[in-house]
């Protein structure tokens, strides 16, 4: 009915604003706009900052709780301090990320929780670094004005920095040099993929007309698609695939690269010419071109044929062969226009936050001279369902197929369900929960376990993670592998029952004995809609693309592996308890990862790299190209369409 696919929608829309209220959040602190903090925080809003292994005492000086929006305004103000990446204080540097959410609304739909990683990067120009890193498990509000945030609870993992000019090489350790505890979760692994709870879609009695409802679901769908094509933007990017970048271009694109040696470039030829900056296509031995993609807001125009999306990169660049490396910190406000049903990038705007070198760091305000512009900011405000907005609407004389609006609408439902899965499996397996990650399965739901392969059944998953990390596990964690899966591309089915997704997986690590450091991977996933739940139905993992030896070596510091030296051996616990499938046994998919049956290719030498899908706007087909389920050539019997679920196409329009 109308009223049913209303609210539905009204959920649905909830949950993108949650996010991106979340988002703007660090937008606004990239640039020092703290006057603008009030603006996402309820009235009584509480802050809740401090170190997860903070002693449980009332008198800890560590943790800071205040109450009121200007109040934690002020003090994420005072914060920053000289760290505050405002152009009022050249030099400074304040790359905060907040990613990988797990969202959750509450049975009224008027409340909801988010646990979200973050990541930050400060210097003030003169000297000082900081680096800090741990959890959010943030509480929100809908309010009269929208969603607001109605409590902000940071949970500090890891830090380092200082003044001296050894605080950027001596990088991060675990916050007070301690043990850190696991973070409380709001949400479990069987409720992780219900989104929206069944009492949060119950009858509102209030309906749109199908126009409205029609043009706000399609609003959501090009919201997606335009998420993706900046995401599959970013990957091939990394791969220096500029034929592919182009393709994404409509012919009179323009390309700004602000500050010190940028320009503007025109047309194809242009988009060409600004890339190859970066260098030829393709990569080498030893080159590194990472651009990972975060926080991004997108905002679609009303017409329906426009768009804009803004967001941070950082850029981890080197050559391994010449020993050199380099952070890029940029903002992107990137437009989009669709046309013939497809949408292509016409303008690619980048504002540099800093450049640096390295080893040097960020701290004396790095290599350029700061650029001082100030992309402006999006506008995430949303239709609000407020009891005092709420009103009964008049059905109009019926234009569209209500069934195929809920088939569609449900398609975006699903974006959502397969990123909340990915990202709990993530947090899951950060704290080595092999149980409850385990649970993230679907019944027929399989896992590849690094170097050893896959085990299918949410039991057997779970088993092979014991198996691989004991049972004995300490509350107090003296070092921690996090696995960000920033960065997805969702290819939802027809019917919005299944859906395939493409992450990267960024993996920062902490310890209490050493600095610490960065490897970088690829994640080839599908999700499955099973008894109301999104699930987990495959996972595998591309590693490594690319290593850091160490903080101070860096990704550049690794030297070419021996080229006569045998492959390194595979996991060998699994002679306790063997996979389904081991990834030799997956042939060419998997040759050259370790355990594969080829020649093993290791990091500075260049891994190819598969995909899953084909260009989005071209249908340009990649070299290593795998759509589906990595094992499921193989395993025929383990694919979504031999088990009642449709295999997701990748691009509809090609």
């Amino acid at each position: 009915t109308l009223t049913s696919l209303t609210t539905h929608l009204h959920n649905i829309e909830s949950l993108r604003s949650i996010k991106d209220t979340t988002r703007l959040f660090t937008h606004l602190l990239h640039q020092g706009h703290h006057s603008l903090l009030p603006t996402l925080f309820s009235t009584n809003a509480t802050l809740h900052w401090g170190p997860a292994n903070a002693p449980p005492t009332t008198n800890d000086s560590s943790t800071t709780i205040l109450h009121g929006a200007d109040a934690i305004a002020q003090w994420l103000s005072a914060d920053a301090g000289a760290m505050s990446g405002s152009p009022s204080q050249p030099g400074s540097l304040d790359a905060i990320v907040i990613e990988n959410p797990v969202i959750s609304l509450s049975a009224t739909g008027t409340a909801g929780k988010g646990r979200w990683n973050s990541l930050r990067f400060q210097g003030d120009g003169g000297g000082g670094v900081r680096f800090r890193g741990g959890i959010f498990e943030n509480e929100y509000v809908l309010t009269e004005r929208g969603w607001r945030i109605s409590l902000l609870r940071y949970y500090g993992l890891y830090e380092g920095g200082g003044r001296e000019r050894e605080a950027y090489k001596e990088g991060w350790r675990n916050v007070n040099g301690r043990g850190v505890p696991v973070v409380p979760y709001h949400f479990t692994p069987e409720g992780s993929g219900v989104l929206i709870p069944e009492a949060a879609g119950e009858d509102k009695g209030v309906s749109l007309g199908e126009e409205e409802l029609e043009r706000r679901i399609r609003r959501l769908n090009d919201e997606d698609e335009v998420r993706n094509l900046m995401h599959a933007h970013g990957y091939y990017v990394d791969r220096r695939m500029w034929t592919d970048v182009v393709d994404l271009h409509t012919p009179d694109s323009i390309v700004i690269l602000r500050g010190e040696g940028g320009g503007i470039y025109t047309g194809l030829a242009g988009v060409r010419q600004a890339l190859e900056r970066m260098g030829p296509e393709g990569l080498t031995q030893g080159i590194n071109n990472d651009h990972p993609i975060f926080d991004i807001i997108v905002e679609v125009n009303e017409n329906g044929k426009e768009a804009i999306a803004r967001g941070l990169e950082i850029a981890m660049i080197g050559d391994a062969g010449k020993k050199t490396a380099r952070w890029e910190f940029n903002l992107f406000r990137n437009q989009f226009v669709k046309e013939g049903g497809v949408w292509k990038i016409k303008v690619v705007d980048i504002t540099p936050l800093m450049v640096a070198d390295y080893y040097e760091g960020w701290g004396y305000g790095g290599l350029k001279k700061p650029v001082g512009y100030i992309p402006p900011l999006l506008n995430i405000s949303k239709p609000t369902y407020t009891p005092s907005r709420m009103r009964k609407v008049t059905a109009t004389k019926r234009t569209a197929d209500l069934s195929d609006l809920a088939r569609r609408l449900s398609r975006s439902l699903a974006y959502d369900g397969a990123e909340n899965q990915s990202h709990a499996y993530g947090y899951l397996l950060d704290d080595i929960n092999c149980a409850a990650m385990g649970a993230l399965f679907a019944r027929r739901g399989h896992k590849a376990s690094p170097f050893a392969g896959f085990f299918i059944t949410p039991e057997r998953v779970a088993q092979a993670c014991f198996t691989s990390y004991g049972t004995n596990r300490s509350a107090l964690r003296n070092s921690i592998s996090f696995h960000w899966r920033p960065q997805p591309v969702v290819l939802v089915s027809h019917d919005g029952r299944s859906a395939t997704l493409r992450a990267r997986l960024l993996q920062p690590s902490t310890s209490t004995t050493k600095p610490g450091s960065f490897n970088g991977a690829i994640y080839h996933d599908q999700m499955v809609l099973e008894d109301g739940k999104w699930r987990l139905w495959s996972v595998t993992i591309d590693e490594f693309y690319w290593q850091s030896s160490s903080w101070e070596g860096g990704w550049s510091a690794a030297t070419p592996r021996n080229s006569s030296a045998p492959n390194p051996g595979g996991a060998t616990w699994t002679t306790r308890y063997p996979p389904d499938l081991t990834i030799a046994e997956v042939g060419e998919r998997e040759a050259t990862f370790r355990g594969g049956s080829g020649k093993y290719i290791e990091w500075p030498d260049i891994q190819r790299m598969w995909w899953q899908y084909r260009n989005p706007v071209s249908g340009r087909v990649p070299e290593s190209y795998w759509p589906g389920c990595v094992p499921c050539r193989v395993k025929e019997d383990w694919a979504l369409e031999r088990n009642g679920y449709q295999e997701p196409v990748d691009w509809p329009w090609l």
